[in-house]
């Protein structure tokens, strides 16, 4: 996926550790061999130039395009993996969708401390250690060097969509346009799937994209505009949601 990713495990080892690491990132693998935009042989490019039937679509890829196709009605069109060029692009979803699939690889072989890392989009299990939660720090879109906020998150996932390393990756489906009044958006939720397509939402949506993230699912939103304001969102009385300090 051309991003750096990583895996923090604690209060584990042995050769079974390895052997799920291996599997869990043999999923990353294939998930950007079968949805990759840079390949011409993938499944995504050959979808979209009319060489696969649509009854011989993975199922990986029916289930992306399915949760795709959901978003892009929450949203009221704003989510799109329909570029305003034409293109076919799923990564609105993908990284989530794999980093989570590969998160639950993980679980599955019984590791229960850990902090998946994918490119900057997070998920953790357990704890670091007894009693402290995994602290994830949502870097200053103005400065890599410096933090916006640390949120302390548990068993849960944070992702980032942002303009400041990847340009105007991020269109709004309304309109097409990739100018955007948001430079970055972060959401808190249970899955990185559910954050990953919220963010991205969030960030094309603009000042009203936190407040209806957390009616979908998000814990806790922070978004930051053009103009360097910062809006956060959560919602109302809940308890043990992630916290984040400045």
């Amino acid at each position: 996926m051309g991003l750096p990713m990583s895996v923090d495990v604690r209060r584990a080892e042995g050769p079974d550790v390895q052997a799920a690491l291996d599997a869990a990132f043999a999923v990353l693998h294939q998930a950007d061999e079968r949805f990759s935009t840079y390949r011409p042989d993938s499944e995504l490019r050959r979808l979209e130039r009319g060489e696969v039937p649509e009854d011989d679509l993975s199922a990986d890829m029916r289930e992306v395009l399915d949760l795709a196709a959901r978003a892009h009605e929450e949203s009221g069109g704003v989510f799109d993996v329909c570029t305003p060029e034409g293109r076919l692009d799923t990564n609105g979803v993908v990284k989530g969708w794999a980093a989570q699939r590969a998160a639950d690889v993980l679980v599955a072989a019984g590791l229960r401390d850990f902090c998946l890392n994918a490119g900057g989009d997070v998920v953790t299990r357990g704890e670091p250690e007894p009693g402290r939660a995994w602290d994830v720090a949502v870097r200053h879109p103005d400065d890599p060097q410096a933090v916006l906020a640390v949120l302390s998150v548990t068993d849960g996932a944070v992702a980032t969509s942002g303009t400041y390393e990847r340009g105007a990756h991020v269109w709004d489906g309304r309109s097409g346009s990739r100018q955007l009044p948001l430079v970055a958006a972060t959401v808190v939720a249970a899955d990185l799937t559910v954050a990953d397509v919220l963010a991205t939402t969030v960030l094309a949506m603009g000042e009203d994209g936190p407040a209806w993230a957390v009616e979908h699912g998000a814990a806790t939103v922070i978004a930051v505009t053009t103009d360097r304001r910062v809006i956060t969102a959560a919602p109302a009385a809940v308890s043990g949601e992630p916290a984040a300090r400045a």
